[in-house]
């Protein structure tokens, strides 16, 4: 177990004004920091004042990209509790990607503990309006200040946390996502199942062209062929084709999402059938085409299930339950939704109280 000590914060900040809370903008008064060196292993944990840091411009973080980072959120229950959705599930994502990137497991128990330990000193943060919730972003950075490609010799673990509306400005309404034809993000073998910035900056330039073009999101084919489905630039895809859920199989270039896990779980349990499979870009064409293809989401953590009411493919441009959110999309967000609040009893080990 870890001997957390705690500082706390002399000059506590005012807390945002709940309707008008965006993703990511405002942070909470302390965050969690550990350290890590090759002989001594993670040592003095411990949540100070939410502050800058500094590091030795060097640092290799900033030169070979060696650092991973997560997604979470807390939620506040009507009877009080403060609770974790399968914290389990990020931290096992979490040690899964360190893997990857020769970064130092973190063991579970401590990872946990920690978490639950920087959401208790803050819990007056989490703001209980509807939609609204703390995002909890743990992260691992390198830190030798070395430069020559290898692993890093050092790193800091820090948790930071936010207080956040919905991660789109359309929140539940269905979003418009533009397929890219031209880069691409990731391929077997690489890093797209891990959760790292490298990941995420192969995606700007895409990004950019979508939002120009007045699309909320980009949807990656894969690296290889240039033709199946793989995911969104935030979430895990997901579509309704006559009646069965159909999602891209994990490949080890599509990031096993936690909210993508938990959907394929419920929908199995309700006796839809479910496909994980490889989804040819034209039998999606081909789908909307015919009316067969529909609905359509993105799963994910910040997003929790976003409607997709658009998708472009080329010069195609398919419209989805007239651009309307679908039943079973509003039953999936109502059952997820619920239970992260305490208001539904999900599966065992769902919710994970924090004390």
């Amino acid at each position: 177990m870890l001997n957390i000590r705690i500082e706390k914060n002399p000059n506590p900040g005012q807390k945002p004004d709940p309707d008008t809370l965006s993703f990511g903008a405002v942070f909470t008064d302390h965050m969690f920091v550990m350290d890590y060196e090759t002989e001594k292993g993670w040592y003095d944990p411990r949540i100070v004042p939410y502050a800058p840091i500094s590091l030795d411009p060097a640092a290799m973080v900033f030169h070979y990209g060696q650092e991973m980072f997560e997604g979470m959120k807390a939620y506040k229950a009507a009877d009080g509790r403060v609770l974790l959705f399968r914290p389990d599930k990020n931290i096992a994502r979490a040690n899964n990607t360190n893997k990857r990137l020769c970064i130092p497991q973190v063991p579970e128990e401590d990872f946990l503990q920690a978490l639950k330990a920087v959401v208790k000193v803050d819990e007056d943060w989490i703001p209980t309006k509807e939609g609204t919730s703390l995002y909890i972003r743990p992260f691992i950075i390198a830190t030798d200040p070395h430069l020559g490609v290898h692993p890093s010799n050092t790193y800091k673990m820090m948790i930071i946390l936010s207080p956040v509306g919905a991660y789109y400005p359309e929140g539940i309404n269905p979003v418009k996502i533009w397929i890219e034809d031209e880069y691409v993000r990731a391929v077997r073998g690489g890093i797209g199942e891990a959760k790292t910035g490298g990941n995420y900056a192969a995606s700007l330039a895409s990004q950019v062209k979508a939002d120009a073009a007045g699309y909320s999101q980009v949807l990656w084919l894969d690296g290889v062929h240039r033709k199946y489905i793989e995911e969104v630039g935030s979430m895990n895809i997901v579509f309704k084709i006559n009646g069965t859920i159909v999602t891209p199989k994990l490949n080890g270039s599509i990031l096993p999402g936690v909210t993508r896990d938990s959907v394929l779980s419920l929908c199995r349990e309700w006796g839809i059938p479910v496909e994980e499979r490889l989804i040819d870009v034209e039998e999606l064409v081909a789908a909307a085409r015919s009316g067969a293809l529909e609905e359509a989401f993105g799963t994910g953590t910040a997003a929790v299930i976003s409607p997709v009411g658009e998708l472009r493919y080329e010069d195609e441009v398919m419209q989805i339950n007239g651009g309307k959110i679908g039943e079973l999309s509003q039953k999936i967000y109502d059952t997820i939704t619920g239970i992260q609040l305490g208001k539904l009893q999900g599966p065992e080990g769902w919710s994970v109280e924090v004390e």
